[in-house]
């Protein structure tokens, strides 16, 4: 009794450092900002509380809606991409060919350059005076003359989502390349074989057994992309127009630039029953997918 009393203590006490990290960093502001949320908390002295108040002005604002509309499209417009060209670019880079260590390098730059930098860089490059996508679209006579890509509603939105996509590709591709590097090569020698072509062992072989892996980097990239801040405000602060305002950005204007700390709070609030509604519809289509599997 006394030795399982012990290994129990020494097994609570080496859960403590992860307790204590999830109760001050993690649990404490996330409560405290759910308190914040239902008052008036602003460049005041006093705070009074408001109850829903804040949640109201929310959805009382037609502009939230558009809001939420364009921050979702922007994340499945962007995870999309970034799994596509993520699993491409890791089934050919798992391919053997001359120079393979060489092309697995070259994938790492936009993720290994400090992210700012390389915002910065896409901002030269969408310039229309400076830029180099407009000096080439006027070489070629697509354009009359210079096309600022950051100026207009449109192009300034999937001008972020490119460079969003340019940043978290590498990350994709090295994640999925190690998936498919754990397939056992047994599985492809006896398909081929049998006579199986490319398409068809990708598809019953590498495809299914690298589907979790999929899974579980297309939820954290989803997380990471519906929270995405730095690509946005250094491209455009939300502009032109709101045009490519985010959830994030909007909680960023009202709750630090407006000083609205309340309503601010209300809105990191909603971002976070946004996210955890994601991750539900994860786990639900994950526990489908494996029961299928099992079938």
């Amino acid at each position: 009794m006394t030795a399982n009393r012990s290994a129990v203590y020494f097994a609570l006490l080496l859960l403590l450092p992860a307790v204590a990290y999830i109760l001050f960093i993690v649990a404490y502001p996330l409560v405290d900002t759910v308190i914040l949320s239902f008052t008036n908390a602003a460049l005041r002295p006093k705070v009074d509380w408001v109850g829903w108040a804040n949640y109201q002005k929310i959805f009382a604002n037609s502009r939230f809606t558009e809001i939420i509309i364009r921050t979702i499209v922007w994340t499945i417009c962007s995870v999309g991409l970034k799994m596509i060209i993520g699993t491409c670019g890791a089934v050919l880079l798992n391919a053997t060919i001359p120079g393979q260590a060489i092309f697995r390098i070259l994938t790492m730059p936009p993720w290994v350059v400090p992210m700012a930098i390389g915002i910065y860089m896409w901002g030269w490059m969408y310039n229309g005076q400076f830029g180099m996508i407009s000096g080439l679209l006027q070489n070629f006579g697509i354009t009359d003359g210079p096309y600022a890509f950051l100026g207009y509603p449109t192009p300034a939105f999937w001008s972020t989502i490119v460079t969003d996509v340019w940043i978290g590709v590498p990350i994709v591709t090295i994640y999925l390349l190690a998936a498919i590097q754990s397939v056992p090569k047994d599985l492809y020698e006896a398909a081929w074989a049998d006579g199986a072509g490319r398409f068809y062992r990708f598809r019953r072989i590498t495809l299914p057994l690298i589907l979790p892996a999929m899974l579980t980097m297309s939820l954290l990239s989803l997380i990471a992309t519906f929270n995405s801040f730095d690509i946005i405000w250094i491209l455009t602060q939300g502009g032109p127009s709101g045009s490519t305002t985010t959830m994030i950005i909007d909680t960023f204007q009202t709750g630090i630039r407006s000083s609205k700390y309340g309503e601010g709070a209300a809105r990191a609030v909603m971002i976070c029953i946004f996210v955890s509604i994601f991750c539900l519809v994860y786990f639900r289509a994950v526990r489908r997918l494996s029961q299928g599997a099992a079938q």
